[in-house]
């Protein structure tokens, strides 16, 4: 094992603990958080002395876990701290690497700081791209400024003459779905295809999420239509985009006709296919087609997730399908699968409502030795 693999193996490990570790139920919340800090100061000091090592710096994926601990903490000075550190290396001046930190300030929803670094390139030697931009721009996103895109697209981009990518165009147009500003996404769009840039599937997908998932089916078929004419050809995500439109407006015989066409052509159902056709035979109020579809999921070869759960297990209970509701739990507590407390408390509930209180508390305990806090009320 090298050197730079065992250093990453030491950092990683800060944050285990012995399994046989319990802190004692008097230690008081602010020394747990003095403790916690600890930790993470010490986690950082690590860092920066493993930042030393060129091989470590080559490491990504440690930079991007070590900043995901940092935000579920809160710690974005402790961020600021390790990604500023890297300036001290000649790694500041690869344009791929500098672009990764301005990615991970994004991530921290660090704009700010982003934009700081990328404006501070040229005096770090460091050269500025299109790719750096897109960057840039997905911090943008990321950190969820969506008043400073326009800014970036037109201001920035004419500032410093950049020529737009197929990545550029992508990015931009996500940032005005997830603005909801479709109308502006959709210019994007046009003006991608006027200076003859090719869109690809990660393009018309981001599309048709963005047109489909806010009920304007009609303006999906529209997309879908160009996407054709261009020969981009749709993938799994691009059917699930349509199931989920279809779901919304209870359109579920041509949901349906959709399934067998992604089935004619090849593609294999996913949970989000499963989950968008259980949502539509909620939103119809129909319980055996419901029924039938997970039935159908988990012959499949599917696995079920929270959102399955969350649609399934409350429809089921507000029907009074009590028993295939605790089926489901039985099936989630086997396979380990991980739902929500409150769904799973909704068939606790109605148990008790129905009487049964042993298979009430049955669920309850089967429950507690899964780490699911349930109550019998």
């Amino acid at each position: 094992m090298s050197k730079s693999s065992s250093a990453c193996g030491r950092l990683h490990g800060i944050f285990k603990r012995s399994p046989s570790f319990r802190p004692p139920a008097t230690i008081s919340a602010a020394a747990t958080s003095t403790k916690k800090r600890s930790t993470l100061e010490k986690m950082v000091r690590r860092f920066k002395k493993l930042s030393q090592s060129s091989s470590f710096r080559s490491r990504y994926d440690i930079y991007a876990i070590t900043v995901k601990r940092l935000i579920k903490y809160n710690r974005l000075s402790m961020i600021n701290e390790i990604l500023d550190h890297q300036k001290n290396f000649p790694d500041i001046t690869n344009e791929t690497f500098t672009a990764h930190l301005i990615y991970l300030y994004g991530k921290a929803g660090m704009f700010d700081h982003a934009r700081q670094l990328f404006d501070e390139m040229p005096d770090l030697k460091c050269p500025r791209t299109v790719f750096t931009f897109n960057a840039l721009l997905l911090a943008c996103i990321n950190a969820r400024r969506f008043d400073e895109i326009k800014k970036l697209i037109v201001d920035l981009r004419s500032e410093m003459g950049i020529t737009f990518d197929v990545v550029s165009y992508s990015i931009a147009i996500n940032g005005f779905c997830k603005m909801g500003d479709l109308s502006s996404a959709e210019m994007v769009f046009d003006e991608m295809v006027k200076r003859d840039v090719e869109p690809n599937l990660i393009t018309f997908n981001t599309l048709l999420n963005g047109f489909y998932l806010d009920g304007k089916f009609a303006d999906g078929e529209r997309i879908w239509s160009r996407m054709v004419e261009m020969n981009v050809v749709p993938d799994v995500r691009s059917y699930n985009a349509k199931l989920h439109a279809l779901a919304l407006e209870k359109r579920m015989k041509e949901a349906i006709e959709v399934v067998e066409e992604m089935r004619e052509k090849g593609f294999k159902l996913d949970v989000f296919s499963f989950n968008a056709l259980i949502r539509g035979f909620i939103n119809g109020e129909d319980l055996e087609e419901a029924k039938q579809w997970y039935g159908e999921m988990r012959r499949y070869g599917c696995e079920p997730n929270r959102v399955t759960f969350q649609l399934l297990i409350p429809f089921l209970c507000e029907k009074g399908d009590v028993g295939f509701a605790v089926d489901i739990c039985e099936e989630i507590f086997d396979k380990k699968w991980r739902a929500r407390g409150e769904a799973l408390q909704l068939v606790v509930n109605r148990l008790v409502m129905e009487a049964k209180i042993q298979d009430a508390e049955k669920l309850v305990q089967d429950g507690k030795k899964h780490n699911y806090e349930l109550l019998i009320p």
